[in-house]
């Protein structure tokens, strides 16, 4: 065991100082590419990238030595080119709109989200010892979820934020984290009744009245949250991280049919009815009809976003125009949350999209990884359920910058700008190192 341990941390070290490479490349050639000089800030920027994950590492090494290698230099690479696209994005907006730089505030996040993630992994010792605390849990995640309702404003149609003075907080992000640890909970008490009552109709075993209340009651909030608060990204995570883990947790296909039917029925009502998703759906069905005379674009179409997003990723080509020489800023601001991934597109091409969609794929096949090594069914279904919340929150991001599916306003794990998001990510992935790192402890 000793032996795994440090050969896990030697490649996680490896892989990180890679990861922290790229970083740094990445920035000078940015810099060079905008400017022409070297940045200012490229010995403090170097520092920092290189101290935390250092720091991350030393914690990881004495804390969870077994767990998985690969998680950690994976969100290090991950927000590091974050960082890089935000700076770039930096210039562009200041050459436009004449704005203050967020680079800085990003990379504050960022010291911040790794300290949360040393935090999680030096005062939680083992990963179920949160299943005593489900209920508080949920509860202080309902609370979370529905503050933002009481609180004026929205930001791009949405009131998903939480404003204390200067500082904004996007409760949702921290909210999916909660839920999936209280759904890890709840379905590991109630998996029989729900996995073997019930009765057998067209091949699918139908739930009884009383264990099919819990979806009923999700499918429910996630509504609440879609109508009240116009989030529809936050609700289709909800709604679909709760479908999956029941799957998971019962083996019946019953749940995935009447999820789909329930997220299907639910959209349409919604969408027909509330005015700000109805938009989101019309720029998707015909984003391109903003060019066109105002009397002529169909009702709730107002904004260019999504067709300068197609325009971004289809200018750049196999290879993209190269890091700095593109134009993001035709996006406008959005392109520092969701349409982060539009600037990669164009500057960095279909190759530089796939690189970061699979590293993506490479963090959540890790965390099923986990899961599958797991016999604890309360840790399988949190590793389950953390991968597929950010799976699924990968997918309604890139769905709706490549026109797939609507946009929904969510932030791109790890790499967008967005302060709320670094830190629920940073601390997503301490979890998956604390299972990990008890599944191999374990020997399972």
């Amino acid at each position: 065991m000793e032996a795994l341990a440090r050969r896990r941390r030697r490649i996680e070290a490896l892989m990180t100082a890679l990861a922290v490479a790229v970083t740094v490349m990445g920035y000078f050639c940015e810099s060079i590419a905008t400017t022409g000089t070297l940045p200012s800030g490229l010995t403090g920027f170097t520092i920092a990238q290189c101290l935390l994950p250092l720091a991350a590492h030393v914690v990881v090494r004495r804390c969870a030595p077994y767990a998985d290698p690969v998680i950690l230099p994976v969100a290090t690479l991950l927000t590091g080119l974050g960082l890089v696209l935000i700076h770039r994005l930096d210039h562009a907006y200041a050459a436009r709109f004449h704005a203050s730089p967020a680079a800085p505030d990003q990379l504050l996040w960022t010291v911040l989200g790794v300290a949360s993630f040393i935090a999680v992994l030096v005062l939680l010792k083992d990963h179920r010892r949160l299943q005593r605390y489900i209920y508080l849990t949920v509860a202080l995640g309902m609370v979370l979820l529905m503050a933002p309702a009481f609180f004026p404003g929205d930001t791009y149609g949405a009131k998903r934020w939480i404003s204390l003075g200067p500082v904004s907080i996007q409760p949702g992000e921290f909210v999916k984290v909660m839920i999936v640890v209280f759904f890890a909970g709840y379905l590991v008490t109630h998996r029989d009744a729900l996995a073997l009552t019930g009765r057998r109709f067209w091949g699918l075993r139908l739930p009884p009245g009383r264990q099919f209340a819990p979806i009923v009651t999700v499918w429910v909030l996630s509504l609440l949250v879609l109508v009240v608060e116009r989030d529809l990204g936050t609700s289709l995570i909800f709604f679909g991280v709760f479908v999956v883990m029941l799957y998971v947790a019962t083996e019946r296909t019953s749940w995935i049919v009447f999820g789909l039917l329930m997220a299907g029925v639910g959209a349409f009502a919604v969408g027909s009815l509330e005015p700000h998703v109805r938009g989101r759906i019309v720029a998707w069905q015909h984003p391109f009809d903003i060019f066109l005379p105002p009397d002529q674009r169909p009702p709730g179409l107002v904004s260019d976003q999504a067709a300068q997003a197609l325009f971004a990723m289809g200018s750049g080509g196999m290879t993209g125009t190269g890091l700095g020489q593109g134009h993001p800023e035709l996006i406008g601001f959005a392109g520092r949350s969701d349409f982060i991934l539009a600037a990669a597109g164009e500057e960095l091409g279909l190759a530089g999209v796939m690189a970061i969609l699979l590293l993506y794929a490479l963090l959540i096949e890790r965390g099923m990884r986990t899961a599958l090594s797991l016999r604890d069914p309360f840790g399988k279904l949190l590793a389950v359920g953390l991968s597929t919340a950010l799976a699924l929150q990968v997918f309604v991001v890139a769905g709706g910058v490549t026109g797939l599916i609507p946009l929904t306003g969510k932030a791109l794990p790890f790499l967008a700008q967005g302060g709320s998001s670094l830190l629920a990510n940073w601390i997503l992935a301490a979890l998956l190192i604390r299972v990990s790192d008890r599944a191999a402890q374990s020997g399972e």
